[in-house]
């Protein structure tokens, strides 16, 4: 190993502090060949399995829980859908299908209610508003004579 003082900062100073150098190493690399040890190479092999593709519907829960959450059934169908997603990653392919059925079946009833409340509601207003107006026309009927 050399040992040569140089100077650190090489600014508009260029003084050196006291006590500070700088020090250079040699290396050698060696050329590495066939292993050296008598032991047997061994080998770890991970299989993956491609079949574990279980749908756990998250994006058609988190569209319940914005838009047709009707008594909550959106938000809950999420959370299923979210601990189906934790037991797919863990690699509980059975826990993961089961959570996933769950929330399909929840989403299905928070899409069915939301759509039929949407369509009473549209049925509602419709009525309604004609019914306002005919109570209006009526009333210039009457006391438009006058």
């Amino acid at each position: 190993m050399n040992r040569t003082s140089q100077p650190l900062f090489t600014g508009a100073h260029g003084a050196v502090p006291p006590g500070y150098e700088v020090l250079k190493e040699e290396h050698e690399v060696a050329v590495l060949g066939a292993p050296q040890s008598p032991a047997p190479v061994t080998t770890t092999v991970i299989n993956i399995r491609s079949d574990t593709a279980v749908p756990d519907h998250i994006v058609w829960s988190l569209f319940n829980t914005i838009f047709m959450n009707c008594c909550c059934l959106g938000f809950v169908a999420f959370a299923y859908s979210v601990k189906s997603r934790d037991r797919k990653m863990v690699g509980d392919i059975t826990g993961a299908q089961s959570y996933a059925s769950t929330a399909k079946c929840l989403n299905i009833c928070a899409l069915v209610l939301g759509i039929l409340l949407s369509i009473v509601l549209i049925i509602l207003v419709s009525t309604g508003s004609l019914m306002i107006v005919q109570a209006i026309l009526e009333l210039i009927q009457n006391y438009g004579g006058h």
